[in-house]
């Protein structure tokens, strides 16, 4: 017996042993040549190839030669080739030297997708009736759809490409002397709120009927022959498209065909990245002056009431104790207090406050418990602390949260190169919301030409309506759309409200996704004037009115010159996945998107769509999904559109730039929020800056999803940001989505863009019959 405990013994050493000599490298330098040397060498080579300097083309063959080992004499003769272009200095030429400098790798053969060619053709069909579905809806509302895509499903289609109705940003071009910094305007957006020079009234009427605005050239609603035509989404067609979309996730051969998409998109970047990693971070050591700390950077989801780090609002409280302890900051029970008397009640001193004390950051007992997730809004657990230092509509007038969230833009300000797009809460319970809202931006003059604001919408109604403070969920959108038409017809009736819009970028959806849904969106559920019960509509339900009403709002605004708005909610962070159906059909951009990890024909879609998903791996991990397990690194591989976003530093962050007042600034401000989740995100995934991956490309990413182009902000970002990241990375990606939607294109059906896509039942995957000659129709 002990013989045999023996040999396992022995045997599982040499199994471990074995183990611990595979993870190291199975090679040995030579003593007289140590890695360090090796590396050091090859990064002066890196140095001296990347400078632009005559150099002999020997010497630089030759330590090509030994360092990059070239072996082919046709590799050599490339190099000779690349060695006359460096000495000729033109640029042109450098464009196609940088061309071959990037390595590709291209799958020869008649079955490139790697499934049979039937299985292709019915995943081609289905895919392409899919993008045209989301162009019809982004089209309708006017807002941006991804330009590569429409270009190729423009050879699907008989309709011009110019005359699509959705918004397309055009790319400025970057003139040689343009300045590093935007040019803002000298006099503040908020300094003339004067009426009378504001845009006349048109004298329109409004009314909603089913839900959905209806604008009539006339005061007189009732007259239906003075309704303006003004587009939005009917909603069978809509239901339609969604059960279509519906099927579409489910169907199996098409899973497995988006599966092995997918798969492959990920390896062909992971041998990119062998084969160009080292290149790509010698490109962007060529770029002067651009660094990951001084390239634009845009974080598209941030919540205003949280932008702030819980040691700034700790400050922030402490200061606010110190000078204003006689004023009167609540009314409870019909009894004025103060901020002494507040603190009173609740045995507090500013001595006695601490981080600890305030507890606001997000712990281990938040996690999948969204509504102890919600009450770390509350300092020190108190509601009305919250309701006095972050909200804009209280005894005060918001005048502490206008003063926190003005620090938090002055040190945007002072970074220079960090941008947010803040959202503001309206909940629809009462008309007037609107207007308060806006007298609270422009009266406090909460402004910076760092931020832009999005409204979000809290789906709420249940909770509205338990309490008895709506009678019908018609009721809750006229709250919270009508104001914004009577500011578009009529700008002098709300002239701080037609201000604050030309600052606001779009619409967001927020609640807790995990909450069950008890009700189904389809044609028997109840209209919005004839929901009268106390449970949530569903997801798809609210995002459709949204939807609808803002497409309207956007077509009436265009009409007078008004900038437009787009639709961005939180979408796939949790609860079920037609949630993200819902966000294809409609949203210009979502945030979060994490269940797509889990539905591989939404995950292609969003990829061939170009569909921007603004990620949160720090807030997700404490509330949703550990950080190990975050879908971004794998997203970005693939070639989604992903950009980094902190979501709610108050929660889940620990720095920022700067907040520190007096005589106490430190020389170099701490790291803000946004490169704390990037720093994190490097670390945890062991990301490189370079490989048209790392730290540039997601920046890229944020800027190119920031809001519609009033603001000058907007184009700077997006001429800024590109230098940032490896060309080589850039081209990778564009040159593997244009192959995609390349492949489904010439396997894809002969789909008009404005034709509506009804379930047939069993054909409802088929589509329509190939023209003669063949996928390609020749």
């Amino acid at each position: 017996m002990d013989g045999k405990y023996k040999e396992i013994a022995e045997e599982l050493f040499c199994r471990s042993l074995a183990e611990s000599e595979m993870r190291t490298a199975p090679y040995e330098f030579p003593e007289e040549s140590p890695i360090e040397q090796l590396e050091e060498r090859r990064q002066r080579l890196e140095r001296q190839i990347s400078q632009d300097v005559k150099l002999e083309p020997d010497i630089l063959l030759r330590a090509k030669q030994d360092f990059l080992k070239v072996d082919s004499a046709a590799d050599l003769q490339l190099f000779k080739e690349q060695s006359e272009d460096l000495v000729d200095h033109v640029p042109k030429d450098r464009d196609a030297l940088l061309e071959r400098e990037f390595q590709r790798v291209t799958i020869s053969g008649e079955e490139k997708c790697g499934v049979p060619f039937t299985d292709l053709l019915d995943a081609a069909k289905s895919v392409v009736k899919a993008l045209f579905l989301r162009e019809k809806y982004m089209g309708l509302s006017l807002q941006s759809f991804c330009k590569t895509t429409a270009r190729y499903l423009q050879e699907l289609s008989e309709k011009p490409l110019e005359t699509r109705g959705y918004e397309e940003v055009p790319e400025t071009p970057v003139a040689a002397d343009a300045p590093v910094h935007p040019p803002f305007a000298e006099q503040h957006p908020y300094e003339k709120c004067d009426p009378q020079t504001m845009p006349a009234d048109l004298g329109f009427g409004l009314k909603m009927v089913d839900g959905v605005v209806h604008v009539y050239t006339k005061q007189d609603p009732t007259d239906k022959s003075t309704e303006l035509d003004l587009p939005y989404p009917d909603l069978q067609e809509f239901i339609a498209d969604m059960n279509f979309l519906m099927a579409l996730i489910i169907n199996g051969p098409i899973k497995s065909f988006c599966y092995r998409r997918l798969q492959y998109l990920s390896s062909k970047f992971q041998m990119h990245v062998l084969l160009n990693e080292m290149k790509e971070l010698a490109a962007q050591k060529k770029v002067p002056h651009r660094d990951f700390y001084n390239i634009r950077k845009v974080d598209t989801h941030i919540h205003a009431s949280s932008c702030m780090n819980q040691k700034h609002l700790l400050r922030f409280i402490k200061r606010a104790m110190k000078k204003h302890l006689d004023e009167i900051v609540h009314v409870e029970k019909g009894k004025e207090q103060t901020l002494k008397e507040v603190f009173e009640t609740m045995n507090l001193t500013a001595y006695d406050l601490s981080v600890d004390t305030l507890d606001v950051h997000a712990d281990r007992n938040t996690f999948h418990r969204f509504d102890k997730f919600n009450a770390k809004y509350n300092p020190i657990g108190e509601s009305i602390l919250r309701e006095i230092f972050i909200k804009t509509d209280n005894r005060v007038s918001g005048k502490y949260f206008a003063h926190i969230i003005k620090e938090v833009m002055s040190d945007l300000e002072e970074s220079k190169y960090q941008n947010a797009e803040l959202r503001l809460s309206i909940y629809g319970r009462s008309r007037d919301e609107w207007d308060k809202l806006a007298c609270w931006a422009v009266n406090h003059r909460v402004h910076s030409n760092n931020v832009r604001w999005l409204v979000q919408v809290p789906r709420l109604f249940d909770v509205y309506r338990t309490k008895k403070q709506l009678a019908n969920f018609q009721e809750m959108l006229e709250n919270i759309f009508l104001p914004l038409y009577e500011a578009t017809i009529h700008p002098a009736q709300h002239p701080e409200l037609h201000l604050f819009l030309e600052h606001v970028d779009g619409f967001d959806s927020v609640d807790d996704e995990s909450k069950p849904e008890h009700h189904i969106f389809n044609l028997d559920s109840p209209l919005p004037g004839n929901w009268v019960e106390e449970d949530n509509p569903p997801y798809s339900y609210y995002l459709y009115y949204m939807y609808a009403n803002m497409t309207v709002l956007n077509h009436l605004r265009r009409k007078r010159g008004f900038h437009t708005f787009v639709l961005r909610p939180h979408c796939g962070e949790a609860g079920p996945i037609h949630h993200l159906v819902s966000g294809f059909m409609v949203s210009e951009n979502i945030s979060h998107g994490l269940l797509l990890r889990k539905a591989p024909v939404l995950q292609y879609l969003y990829y061939l769509a170009q569909i921007g998903i603004a990620m949160s791996p720090l807030s997700n991990n404490s509330l949703f999904l550990s950080y190990h397990r975050n879908p971004l690194p794998e997203y970005l591989s693939r070639g989604l559109m992903v950009s980094l976003s902190t979501d709610d530093p108050l929660q889940f962050h620990f720095t920022k730039v700067s907040c520190w007042g007096g005589h106490h600034r430190p020389p170099t401000p701490p790291e803000p929020p946004w490169g704390s989740h990037h720093g994190h995100g490097t670390g945890a995934w062991r990301k490189k800056r370079a490989v048209g991956c790392g730290g540039c490309w997601r920046p890229r990413a944020g800027g190119k999803k920031l809001g519609p182009p009033p603001s000058s902000l907007g184009g700077w970002v997006l001429r800024l940001c590109p230098p940032g990241a490896a060309d080589g990375g850039v081209q990778h990606r564009h040159a593997g989505l244009e192959a995609e939607l390349l492949r489904h294109v010439r396997a894809g059906p002969q789909q008009r863009p404005h034709e509506r896509l009804l379930p047939q039942g069993e054909e409802l995957l088929a589509g329509p019959p190939l023209p003669e000659g063949g996928p390609g129709g020749q």
